[in-house]
């Protein structure tokens, strides 16, 4: 309740308010899009694996079953990455949280493109549920502290968004890759998503830390500085300098 209300006066002081402003602020627009780009991960890993489960089932001879512990099993290893997000963002900040969903996608994407067995394929595919259930979880909230009020129930719809455009890219991979021999096809597939994790990574490094994780810390001044570079415009300076924070 005492961090709710220290952010309100943050926001209320800001001489940069998102209330009656001219437009989006395109810093805090270029932020929410590069943090929501983890949510591509996550949709390209969905999609991409509808077609490559094809080729790895004739590679590896794997059984229906196993076909489908191995598709099934991104989606109960995500648990995983979303329970704990949670704490480790308290710990480590939102920002390097999508970082660390983005490296162990990464990993998870590395293994499966390596994959010498089936168990080896496994292994990496649990990996990459952690770092999708981070992801979920890690980039709506970042997204949602990080923009201007008037803004943020659309910018926060952007993972959402990313995840369908995560699953197109998925099909048109599988299309693209397709003519290539079998044994090689679906290790390109899988393991190609490791080089948008890298640069969503390198990005979101980055970018400010989330003003109400900065309150949280006790870090006020920064979260000022990130409240006037992510508020909307000019228009809103003389509203923010008159106004009270609330009691």
């Amino acid at each position: 309740m005492a961090t709710n209300t220290v952010v309100s006066s943050l926001e209320i002081k800001s001489p940069h308010s998102n209330k009656r402003s001219g437009g989006m602020n395109a810093f805090s627009l270029a932020i929410a899009l590069l943090a929501s780009t983890n949510s591509i991960l996550l949709g390209y890993d969905i999609g991409v694996m509808s077609g490559a489960v094809l080729y790895i089932k004739d590679t590896m001879k794997i059984s229906s079953v196993q076909q489908e512990i191995l598709v099934g099993v991104l989606n109960v290893a995500s648990l995983i990455g979303s329970a704990a997000s949670g704490k480790t963002s308290d710990m480590i900040g939102r920002r390097y949280t999508i970082v660390l969903a983005a490296m162990t996608f990464l990993l998870g994407a590395i293994l499966m493109g390596l994959a010498p067995s089936y168990t080896f394929l496994m292994a990496g595919r649990v990996v990459a549920g952690i770092g999708v259930g981070y992801s979920l979880m890690i980039a709506p909230v970042y997204t949602a502290e990080i923009s201007p009020t008037a803004f943020r129930g659309l910018l926060s719809s952007l993972p959402e968004v990313f995840i369908n455009v995560g699953i197109l890219l998925g099909y048109i991979s599988n299309y693209a890759l397709a003519g290539l021999p079998s044994h090689i096809n679906w290790r390109i597939m899988l393991g190609i998503a490791g080089v948008p994790a890298i640069a969503i990574a390198i990005g979101v490094a980055r970018m400010p830390e989330s003003p109400r994780w900065l309150v949280m810390k006790g870090r006020i001044e920064e979260a000022k500085r990130v409240l006037i570079k992510t508020s909307e415009g000019k228009r809103s300076s003389d509203y923010r300098r008159c106004a009270r924070p609330p009691h």
